[in-house]
This record gives structure tokens, C-alpha cells and sequence, in this order.
């Protein structure tokens, strides 16, 4: 009685389908940790929702197309018009008591209108069987029993109480539909497009891809994932990341789709659209959680022919014994598994709607059955338990130079090279540039023939243009010609060519060191570091209370670097300078110990770890793309703090899942047998039936009212806290 549009059957095995708005089916299975284009950006957003995106095509997905539509329709007011008859007939035997056969006509009548779906799902799952052809032909049976034994009311009453069970069954399964048209929602309309000679073009979201550039106006949604090229602006991304708090973006920064753009206007180059951007991925994994299976359906589908005749067994015993017809046909109503059918599927849309909800993206449902054995972590170091760049760790001004003009001057030196030291120090210097804004009055002019040489960058502020005589040396640092002389920033070895009496750089740096010179003279020693994250040690203590208390670090750092950083986020074990085949021997070695490992990481050199883990989450902010698409997990905000959501998450849904396979099975096993002792008639069957599958999608319903605390949520605190600390004097 599903009428054929139960979603676990509709959905392709790729989950494919049509992406609720306007994704055309394009082939992202290579990429799937794709993320959909948020397109909203400069458009009203008052326009028909499905006018750029019809669902009405026939395409798999989670959507009822036009013809499931119909059908279900069609049923619906067969089985109300069924109903009045009966309820016609009901009364006709109530106050005509001599009109006893008409009364039995017009119940007849009844079940020959809802008999057509009834008999026709049976047909079709004869040769698509599903656990859906299981009640199709149960019902079918039943009907046919009550035809032979007379029993017209039972005849009717029994489709038309499963069709609307059924109906609202859909209802509360596929009301996830709404969720996903809300989502593409987000990006639905005409989008600004910028043309190559700067003019703006409005075109369908869905004609934008990567590499195209496009106009944010403020107060509108981003179309798609993609870097700004220009302007600065705060913006929402709650409804992608699940952070709280508006961050503050401007050139450079990295924006998902779906945004809400809230200041400026931003100019954005697409990096990835439609189907492969944030909000693509989440929708497709939403249509994807419908076609979980817990072991138990799996078992039964399975074996459904012989579960069938068993039911039948069943039922003729009933029928011999008790000679009792009712019972009988109780117990082939009850027998019908659909509330088994829906036990892993319900769950795995709300976890995995929660888990979006705060950052966490689920690729598969694999965790439902995975996350619980976790036992251990396995995590790599740069770019996922640091921030995977440069910054300046530490400066080392000389006697009677001024920091803040020291900084000032090595930032405008670098401010013409790509070299990861030179952008660190730019970086560094707009950051202390306005911190000292902030904190304290402007400094007072240094007596000293080195820092009256800076003072020309530092009367202005920051100044990151680069001087115009200007000589990058491949290797070793920067030579310019400034107002104040020969400014010179780089390695030791180039220092020694400009500078007399070189003093060696402070032993405390331990990572990359450069030195700035002026007129021959050196200024300052600056000492960088990828600085670990602020929330790394605090995340990992909280795993560790998880029970993920082997913990290791496995990194192709070296080892003192290595150690030093495990120190500080209370990591023992530690595995460095380890090649790729190194890290995958080590997550092997710990699989054949009879570890379940989470492997945690963002790089090429992680892949292999990560597609070996017994389960994987990867950085998606930073990570590169073949890492995002190996994991089973995904951070979409780069926020360790949502490794122990995910774990919780994780856990909570495998449980909630076995119970709703235990309810499922144990409420059609006590139906059963409560219908074989008589107890039950075979319409009081069919409604418990509807109540026990209402009783599975409440339980997984209530997923959805997860909300981490605020430690365990993404927020811009984080970022506001490494800036300060980048920021701070040393």
C-alpha cells in the first residue's frame, strides 16, 4: 500500500538523485565531499521557490515526482470515498435492519474501490520485491481472505486504514522534503554574474560554475562556494557551519554557499557550485540517509520470500485451530514490517540534518553502525592540529629598535612576495598594527639612527606596499632600496653579506628564523611556528573523557617539533617524520591489535591513514579535496571542538537506530501474537500497525532536538582568540 514512492526503494544506489534545487544530476561521485552552491546572492528573495528548480521530473531523489503524486492522491480520495461508502453501509445495517444486504453491498462496493492500488502494489513487488512488497501483498491476502470468508467491512476497512496510515507515514518520513527544499531554498533565484569587461549579467544559479565571479549585494544570499577577490563584510553561516556568530570576511577569505551576506558587497570567485558545494553535499546525503538499512531489514529482505510463507504458516495454524477467520486476518495485518523499514533511515536523516546543523558533515550513514566501536584516536598535525601555515612566533628587536616599526618594515619588504614567510609577516603586521591601535597611544620616535629610518613606514600606519626597487632572492630573502637606505630581510646566510658582526639568532627559535638588517645594521630576529590551534587541547581532553584515550600523533614533522606540540595537547604517543605508507602501516598495526582507530587529518600525505581508519573525518576547510573525499566525515568549519560533537552524535544514532529496529520488530512480533490468540480483530491490527511505525519516526525524531553547548559549537572566538594571540608582544 506504498503506491511505490517508499523512498529507500526510489533512491539509486549513488543517491544521485535531483538535488531538491536545480543540481541536473551531474556526476560529482568523484568528488564527494562536493559541496552545493549556495546561489541567493544579489536576487529577491521573494520569487516562487521551485520557479528556477521544478521537482516534477521522474527522476530518483527524495522528492515525489509528478506521477507519485498523482498515485498518492488518487488513493487518498479513493479511500475517502471507500470510507463514505462504508460508513453509508454502516448506518443503512444501524437503522435499516431489514436492509441487511445492501448494507453488505455497498461494503462491497467499499473495497472494490480501494482494491486497485492494494492489488496493483502487489503486483509490482512481485517483481521489485522490498519489504514495502511484503505489506503490499499481505494486505492483498488479507483481502482476499475476507472476500472468501464474507467479511465485506474487514475487506474495506483494512486497505483504507493502511492508505491512510500510509499517507501520514509519508508524511512524517518525507517531511524531511521541506527540510531539503528549505536548504535549496537558501540558493534558488537569479544570480549576479560579473562578464570579463566588468559588466554584470543576471543569469539562473544554475548556469554559474567554478571559476566564475559573481556579486554578493548585502542582505543577500552567497550562490556558491567560493574565495572574495573584493570588498569586506560579516556573514552569516549558520545555516552551513552552525556558527553562531557572524564572521567577519574580506579578500582571500573562503565562503559557503548559502550564506547570508550582511554588510558590503563582495565580489566572489566560485570554487565549487551546484552539487559540489557545502550545501549540495548535505542535501544529497540527506536523500542518501533514506537508504540505510539496519542488519535486521537487511536480514529480512533477505529473506522476505520466506519470511512471507511464514506469516502464511502462521496464519493457517491460526485458521485451524481456532476456525476463527478474523484472527487470521489479524495476524497477516500484523505481520507487516513497515515499521522495521523506517527504523534506520528516520535516524539517519535527523543525524545527519543534526550534524550539519553543527558543522559536522556526514558522508555516509556508515557511522550508525561504526562510531560506537571507536577506541582510539590517530591524528595527524599540520593543518588539522595546527593551522597548517606560518605565523610569527616570536621578535627579537634589537637594543633601541622599536618592535612595532620593525614588524612594519619587514611586512613592506614582503609585502611583493608569495613566500609563506613574507604573507605571515603581512599578516602579522596588519594584526599588530591594529592591535596597538586599539590597546595604546602611538609610540613615541626612537632616538636611535636605526628606527629614525623606520619612521617613515611607521608615520602612516601600516603600509603594505612593496618598495619599488625591490629584489627577491630565490631561497634566501628580500634586498630593496628604501628612502632610508638598503633594507634587507631573509636567512642568516644573506644577512652576512649586508650585515658586519652578525649576531646569531636566539636559540629559542626552533622553527623557520629570518633577520631584517637597515643600512647595514640589524633590526630584528623574527622566529616562526604553525601555531597550533586554540582549541586542540581542550578538544582532545574531551575525547579523552569520551573514552578515546589512546591517542597518537602521526606526523611527517620532525620529531622535536613533533613532541613539542603533542606536549602541549597531552598526546603520548608520538609517530613523526612519517612517510604516507608509514602513516597506513601504523593505522594497519593498530586494526590488527584489535583497535578501532579514528583517523583525523587534511593532507595528501593523510589519505591513505584516512581510507584505512575504522572511521576517518577530515578538515574541509583547509583540506585538500582527494583527503575530504576519502573521509567518512567532514568539518566544515575546521573546528576540532566538533570531533567530540561527532563522536556523540555518532553514538546517540547507532542507539537510537537499534531501538527503533527493536521496537520495530518486537511491536510486529506482539501484534502477531495478540492477533493469533484472538485479542486483536484484524482493523485494530491495522491501527496498531500505524501507531508502532508513529512510535519509531517520534524516536528518531527526537534527534532533532540535539543542541551542543556552546563549548562544543563553532564559534568566532576561536579565530578572534589566535589573532590576539598572533598579535600579542613577545
Amino acid at each position: 500500500m506504498s503506491a511505490h514512492i517508499d523512498p529507500v526503494e526510489r533512491a539509486t544506489p549513488g543517491g544521485a538523485g535531483d538535488l531538491a534545487h536545480g543540481a541536473h544530476g551531474a556526476d560529482g561521485a568523484g568528488h564527494e565531499h562536493g559541496h552545493d552552491d549556495g546561489h541567493g546572492n544579489g536576487h529577491d528573495h521573494d520569487h516562487d521557490p521551485h520557479a528556477a528548480h521544478s521537482h516534477d521530473d521522474d527522476g530518483p531523489g527524495i522528492a515525489l515526482s509528478a506521477t507519485e503524486r498523482s498515485i498518492v492522491t488518487r488513493q487518498i480520495a479513493l479511500a475517502l470515498l471507500a470510507g463514505g461508502l462504508l460508513l453509508l453501509s454502516m448506518a443503512w445495517r444501524y437503522f435499516a435492519p431489514g436492509g441487511a444486504q445492501l448494507a453488505e453491498v455497498l461494503a462491497g462496493l467499499s473495497s472494490l474501490l480501494v482494491a486497485g492500488p492494494v492489488f496493483t502494489g502487489a503486483w509490482y513487488s512481485l517483481k521489485s520485491p522490498s519489504l514495502h512488497g511484503v505489506t503490499d501483498r499481505l494486505i492483498a491476502l488479507a483481502m482476499l481472505a475476507a472476500w472468501a470468508t464474507g467479511d465485506m467491512t474487514t475487506a474495506a476497512l483494512l486497505p483504507i486504514v493502511m492508505t491512510f496510515g500510509h499517507a501520514l507515514e509519508e508524511r512524517s518520513v518525507l517531511g524531511s522534503q521541506e527540510a531539503i527544499r528549505a536548504l535549496g531554498r537558501l540558493t534558488s533565484g537569479n544570480v549576479r554574474r560579473v562578464r570579463t569587461d566588468g559588466t554584470i549579467e543576471e543569469v539562473a544559479y544554475e548556469a554559474i560554475r567554478a571559476g566564475d565571479m559573481v556579486e554578493v549585494a548585502a542582505g543577500s544570499r552567497i550562490p556558491a562556494d567560493g574565495l572574495v577577490r573584493r570588498g569586506r563584510s560579516s556573514v552569516d553561516n549558520g545555516p552551513i557551519t552552525g556558527e553562531s556568530l557572524p564572521l567577519d570576511v574580506d579578500e582571500g577569505a573562503a565562503v559557503f554557499g548559502g550564506a547570508l551576506n550582511l554588510d558590503g558587497p563582495l565580489r566572489i570567485e566560485v570554487t565549487h557550485a551546484g552539487e559540489h558545494s557545502a550545501l549540495g553535499k548535505i542535501i544529497e546525503l540527506l536523500q542518501r540517509a533514506e537508504q540505510v538499512k539496519p542488519p535486521i531489514t537487511q536480514v529480512l529482505e533477505r529473506y522476505m520470500g520466506g519470511y512471507l510463507a511464514l506469516v502464511l504458516l502462521i496464519a493457517a495454524i491460526v485458521w485451524f485451530a481456532s476456525a476463527n477467520a478474523s484472527a487470521m486476518l489479524a495476524v497477516i495485518v500484523a505481520a507487516c514490517p513497515c515499521a522495521l523499514v523506517l527504523a534506520a533511515p528516520s535516524t539517519a536523516i535527523a543525524g545527519i540534518a543534526v550534524g550539519a546543523r553543527h558543522g559536522v558533515l556526514f558522508r555516509n550513514a556508515a557511522f550508525l553502525d561504526r562510531i560506537a566501536e571507536i577506541d582510539s584516536l590517530v591524528i595527524d598535525k599540520t593543518g588539522t592540529l595546527t593551522h597548517g601555515e606560518l605565523r610569527v612566533a616570536d621578535v627579537f628587536a634589537q637594543p633601541g629598535v622599536v618592535r612595532a616599526e620593525a614588524v612594519a618594515l619587514a611586512a613592506r619588504l614582503g609585502a611583493g612576495s608569495a613566500h609563506p614567510v613574507s604573507r605571515a609577516l603581512t599578516r602579522y603586521a596588519a594584526l599588530d598594527a591594529s592591535t596597538a591601535s586599539a590597546t595604546s597611544p602611538t609610540s613615541s620616535a626612537s632616538a636611535t639612527s636605526a628606527t629614525s629610518a623606520t619612521s617613515a613606514t611607521s608615520a602612516t600606519g601600516h603600509d603594505a606596499t612593496p618598495f619599488e626597487r625591490t629584489r627577491e632572492l630565490r631561497g634566501l630573502g628580500v634586498v630593496a632600496e628604501t628612502p632610508d637606505g638598503t633594507a634587507v630581510l631573509g636567512r642568516a646566510e644573506l644577512l652576512r653579506d649586508h650585515v658586519t658582526a652578525l649576531q646569531p639568532s636566539p636559540d629559542s627559535i626552533d622553527g623557520p628564523c629570518v633577520g631584517l638588517a637597515l643600512n647595514g645594521k640589524l633590526l630584528a630576529w623574527f622566529g616562526f611556528a604553525d601555531a597550533l590551534r586554540a582549541e586542540a587541547a581542550g578538544a582532545l581532553a574531551e575525547l579523552r573523557e569520551l573514552g578515546l584515550v589512546r591517542q597518537t600523533l602521526l606526523t611527517g614533522d620532525r620529531d622535536a617539533v613533533a613532541r613539542k606540540v603533542a606536549a602541549e595537547v597531552g598526546i603520548e604517543t608520538v609517530v613523526s617524520q612519517a612517510l604516507p605508507h608509514d602513516k597506513l602501516d601504523y593505522v594497519m598495526h593498530e586494526l590488527e591489535a584489535g583497535h578501532h582507530p579514528l583517523v583525523v587529518g587534511d593532507g595528501l600525505n593523510d589519505v591513505l591513514a584516512i581510507k584505512a581508519g575504522a572511521t576517518s573525518i577530515a578538515m574541509g576547510e583547509r583540506g585538500i579535496d582527494i583527503a575530504v573525499a576519502s573521509a567518512d566525515i567532514v568539518l566544515l568549519g575546521d573546528d576540532l571542538r566538533r570531533i567530540p560533537t561527532c563522536i556523540r552524535l555518532g553514538r546517540r544514532c547507532r542507539r537510537t537506530a537499534s531501538i527503533n529496529a527493536a521496537i520495530g520488530l518486537l511491536w510486529t512480533v506482539e501484534i502477531m501474537a495478540l492477533a493469533a490468540l484472538g485479542l486483536l480483530g484484524a482493523v485494530w491490527v491495522a491501527i496498531l500497525h500505524n501507531v508502532g511505525t508513529f512510535i519509531v519516526i517520534a524516536n528518531a525524531g527526537r534527534l532533532l532536538r540535539i543542541d551542543e553547548d556552546s563549548a562544543s559549537k563553532p564559534s568566532r572566538d576561536t579565530h578572534v582568540n589566535d589573532a590576539q594571540t598572533a598579535a600579542a608582544p613577545h
